[in-house]
């Protein structure tokens, strides 16, 4: 199954565009728990038990795995595994080196881990994405206008009297040979990602930025679907993750997504009905 086919399928099925981060700061754990990869290892049990009926698919932000050491390898691997199949899961490692270097990347994230999709950035070039879309039922994920405050440093340069990120986007569609790319818009640029949806009206967007980073929802879907209200995959990670600190961290957690849930259907009716 291809992977444009592997999303639509379970967005429909789960009627969501919700992609929860699993960004999981040990440090910020229920104070129950201890501060050590088992305990984070069984905090993403819990999350992935309570709303994996609400999501199209799980982010998992490499850096919070990579923090814990030997450890971190061998809770993302269990963490992959208590995923349903069905639903999508993407590596947040925004890799993007030399091509043999990139091979090396892309062979552990897709093959030794099992990610349907990952992170790239766009900066050294083609042949430091090529490796990541080989394979049709793998998905990359390009930068193009990121959720962060600095996005603007770089990404809003005027090359040839365009912004950077529009040039981005431009190139990454010609590379769409097998429709396995993606784009990663912020939702904290809603007048930009409404432009960007134009000129790729076919393809995937990862949409971060919603939720403690202050993106607005209603747009996200609005400007962010394509013209079926699908293809794109919201992400809220702290919002959900850590919508209670007690022991009935799940339950909050579940509550938290199903809010958001309901509040991007009810969008989505709203504009794609």
């Amino acid at each position: 199954m291809t992977f444009q086919k592997k999303l639509t399928t379970v967005q429909r099925k789960h009627r969501s565009l919700l992609c929860v981060g699993l960004d999981t700061d040990r440090q910020l754990l229920p104070s129950h728990l201890p501060r050590t990869a088992d305990a984070v290892l069984e905090f993403n049990r819990a999350i992935i038990e309570a709303t994996s009926d609400l999501a199209c698919a799980y982010k998992l932000n490499l850096a919070f795995y990579e923090a814990l050491g030997n450890d971190g390898w061998r809770v993302t691997d269990e963490t992959l595994r208590s995923i349903p199949p069905s639903i999508i899961t993407i590596g947040d490692g925004k890799r993007g080196d030399l091509g043999n270097t990139a091979e090396q990347y892309a062979q552990a994230l897709y093959y030794e881990f099992g990610f349907d999709a990952v992170t790239v950035h766009p900066y050294m070039g083609f042949d430091s994405v090529e490796p990541f879309i080989r394979d049709a039922d793998r998905c990359a994920f390009v930068l193009a206008l990121t959720s962060n405050e600095g996005s603007k440093d770089f990404q809003r340069l005027t090359v040839g009297g365009r912004p950077l990120y529009e040039k981005v986007v431009q190139t990454v569609k010609k590379w769409n040979k097998k429709r396995n790319l993606g784009l990663v818009v912020g939702a904290t640029h809603p007048d930009e990602l409404k432009p960007i949806r134009a000129l790729v009206p076919a393809m995937p967007l990862l949409i971060p930025g919603v939720g403690k980073q202050g993106g607005d929802l209603k747009l996200a879907v609005r400007y962010g679907c394509d013209k079926d209200g699908e293809l794109a995959v919201i992400n809220a990670s702290r919002s959900i993750l850590y919508a209670s600190s007690t022991k009935n961290y799940a339950t909050a957690a579940r509550k938290e997504a199903a809010k958001l849930r309901t509040l991007m259907q009810r969008y989505q009716e709203q504009f794609f009905s």
